[in-house]
């Protein structure tokens, strides 16, 4: 065995809710112990500079100079995930010498396969001079750049989380945007974005209720699904396409439901994300005879029965796994961290269709 690696694992969402990040004890390949974590939600201020950096990006294009609401947003971003780790470095009185890297995901503001282009900003140079550790950033360029969709990125970590479970097994991020992770039983990795997550729903909650998301499913729950613009929105190509395939957050957006009342554009928001997460076993070469749901999505009791009303199988959280939900992704970048620095590939074909397992990252030293 590779000897063991003490990481801070760090995650900024679609969802634009907060920075997650995780202590990970692991060798980068079969060997991967979560330690301490914290979850920083975003002050107001910086939620609305991602939220108008998102804005700027969508109308970008390549050689376009860098606009100032993402200058300012990505200022507060590495901002916020300094903070993030001086905290977990004072909750578990480690030194920045007791950890060997950080890994650095940064906020995704345009992600366009089809041009070979994605943009995670966060300033990972800063952050590494700022808390003495060295970070590895920049995870999905290279596989952009070869071709590959860049997304979803977590799979590899899923496969090493899902070995004690019954297989084939299917884990499920309902993010910003939503993405499957299929294990075979001969560990067999198929992943790809499913479609719409939670930034369709989130953005409708706040318009009807000034709440960032639509709580314990509240919204939904007090109105009805409309079947026909389901059908609608289930009618999008997209879904026929087989992997891999990768989304943008504002692919799927709440207009999507202009001209229903607040709640019944709450339902059919949020059984499209689970009707479409139903059609991913279109791609799989065998049923899953589980699947475990991550992301913010799980929180939301609506959605999860939405999901067991439409899958076949056992559908449980990543709690009822033994996981930790809020903060997988945050680990699998600590854990990407150490791939990227012994060369080993961050990802697949059968994950983001890139040519040949590809290695990506860049190292940053403080």
């Amino acid at each position: 065995m590779f000897r063991l690696f003490k990481v801070i694992g760090l995650m900024s969402g679609t969802s634009l809710d907060g920075v997650d990040g995780s202590f990970l004890t692991t060798d980068g390949e079969t060997e991967a112990k979560p330690g301490a974590a914290l979850t920083f939600p975003y002050l107001g201020e910086t939620r609305a500079k991602l939220h108008a950096a998102l804005a700027a990006a969508k109308s970008m294009t390549r050689g376009d100079p860098v606009p100032p609401e993402i200058v300012e947003a990505d200022r507060l971003l590495t901002e916020a995930h300094i903070d993030l780790v001086a905290h977990l470095l004072a909750q578990t009185r480690l030194e920045p010498s007791d950890v060997d890297y950080i890994g650095f995901h940064g906020q995704t503001v345009l992600h366009r396969a089809a041009e070979r282009w994605t943009w995670q900003i966060g300033d990972a140079a800063a952050l590494a001079r700022a808390t003495g550790i060295a970070v590895v950033s920049d995870f999905r360029s290279a596989d952009v750049a070869a071709g590959g969709q860049g997304a979803p990125f977590v799979p590899l970590y899923h496969l090493v989380l899902s070995r004690r479970h019954k297989r084939p097994l299917a884990v499920v991020n309902i993010g910003g945007v939503a993405n499957v992770t299929y294990v075979g039983d001969d560990d067999t990795v198929i992943a790809f974005d499913t479609g719409p997550g939670n930034a369709a729903l989130d953005d409708w909650a706040f318009a009807h209720t000034g709440e960032r998301y639509d709580v314990d499913g509240n919204l939904a729950r007090a109105g009805r699904m409309d079947e026909a613009r389901l059908a609608q929105l289930l009618s999008h190509p997209v879904f026929n396409v087989p992997p891999p395939k990768s989304l943008d957050r504002f692919d799927f957006t709440a207009s999507a439901v202009d001209g229903l009342s607040g709640p019944d554009g709450a339902a059919t928001l949020t059984a499209f994300t689970a009707a479409s997460i139903a059609r991913a076993c279109e791609h799989f070469p065998d049923a899953p005879k589980a699947w475990i749901i991550c992301g913010g999505g799980r929180h939301n009791p609506v959605m999860m029965e939405e999901l067991r009303r439409r899958l076949s199988g056992d559908v449980k959280t990543a709690e009822d796994a033994g996981w930790r939900g809020d903060f997988i992704e945050a680990e699998a970048f600590g854990y990407l961290a150490v791939r990227s620095v012994r060369g080993l590939p961050l990802s697949l074909p059968s994950t983001t269709g890139v040519p040949y397992p590809m290695p990506g990252g860049t190292l940053h030293r403080p």
